[in-house]
């Protein structure tokens, strides 16, 4: 029986085998949580897809089991997600209108880069899965986004398109990036999703949230009320701010969004952004993360995925983050800590052990 948490550490399960839950998210349902994430292999190959999304259960997010093969990769003629393929950040969602365990994942077909910036679904009868692949696409194709001038709200023009490609916009930061552009370049196609979550908010409506634009903005999308496809609304955040790795929670009457910068594997400083209404308006606060620069300037050297709330505990999260290691992807490290609350802020302090009970001294 693990203690406590150890952020950075390797992690184990009830077998003692290190955890393989990589860019993960978990689902609490009838009384047990379910962490899924990317499985990763040995070296730089585990950076792409070999195995698909692991998940494991618990009962005190301390000691994990280990439930298989939540979705695998699937060779068979015409799969979107064979061997190979970039399959990340998984999240899951349970749809209580249909019984149905909702997945949505960030992926990149076969000898497609990061181009392809796709998002993907897929759904199960039971929390751990077997899941079933259902399709992915580019989201919102044909929709103008809602908070944008209605001068915006038509194709780029020859010239235009020739102007934005001439730029070379590849997921990272660019003094001469366009506002106004990416997203009409893809009106027709679809939008561009690459880091991403999913929010269930209290009255059940569902929500995708996810890197777009290349990578220079943000939109919040309304899912369909069985949570499979866009609903046909979304809104564009912080355009040409290049944010990733978007983490929502809802505390004290706000939606509150952790998120990092846009510098591949490696680490930076993170960003905390809130809401009155996921809607908004939304206003970024700066770095969540207290304490000594060195550690901070880099979010304790990881990256944000998933904020988890703890059962029972009122005002009670988690923080979850990951320490990639591209250079050998299954050696990635899992960094939680609690979001402790400053000044009506939620933010995150460095702790080299902790456990829940930190959640009742509040």
């Amino acid at each position: 029986m693990n203690k406590a948490f150890h952020p950075g550490k390797i992690w184990t399960d009830t077998k003692g085998v290190a955890i393989n839950a990589h860019g993960g998210g978990v689902l609490f349902h009838e009384g047990t949580y379910y962490w899924f994430g990317e499985h990763k292999v040995e070296g730089t190959r585990g950076n792409r897809s070999h195995v698909g999304f692991h998940v494991y259960a618990s009962e005190n997010l301390l000691d994990w089991r280990d439930e298989g093969i939540a979705l695998a990769v699937d060779d068979s003629p015409g799969s979107e997600i064979p061997t190979g393929s970039v399959m990340e950040r998984p999240k899951v969602i349970y749809n209580a209108r249909t019984g149905k365990f909702v997945m949505w994942f960030h992926l990149e077909p076969m000898d497609a880069g990061y181009s392809g910036a796709r998002c993907a679904v897929a759904v199960a009868d039971q929390p751990a899965g077997p899941y079933r692949f259902l399709h992915s696409m580019r989201p919102n194709a044909g929709v103008w986004p809602e908070n944008v001038p209605d001068e915006w709200k038509q194709p780029l023009s020859e010239e235009e398109l020739a102007r934005l490609a001439a730029m070379d916009l590849v997921g990272a930061p660019h003094p001469w990036y366009v506002k106004d552009a990416c997203f009409r370049r893809d009106f027709a196609t679809g939008q561009m999703s690459r880091d991403m979550t999913l929010f269930v908010n209290d009255d059940g409506a569902a929500y995708h949230l996810h890197a777009a634009e290349s990578n220079g903005t943000l939109h919040i999308s309304l899912l369909s009320d069985d949570y499979l496809t866009p609903a046909g609304r979304y809104i564009r955040i912080f355009p040409g701010r290049f944010h990733e790795a978007p983490s929502l929670m809802k505390w004290n009457g706000r939606y509150w969004l952790f998120s990092s910068d846009c510098t591949g594997w490696a680490p930076n400083t993170a960003r905390l952004s809130s809401a009155p209404t996921i809607w908004g308006p939304w206003e970024e606060h700066g770095n969540p993360c207290l304490g000594p620069g060195w550690r901070i300037a880099n979010c304790f050297e990881s990256q944000p995925t998933f904020i988890l709330p703890v059962q029972g505990k009122p005002d009670a999260f988690i923080f979850m983050a990951d320490r990639w290691r591209p250079e050998n992807a299954i050696d990635g490290r899992y960094v939680w800590l609690p979001v402790v609350f400053r000044h009506d802020t939620p933010v995150i302090e460095w702790c080299e052990t902790w456990d829940l009970s930190v959640f009742e001294k509040r």
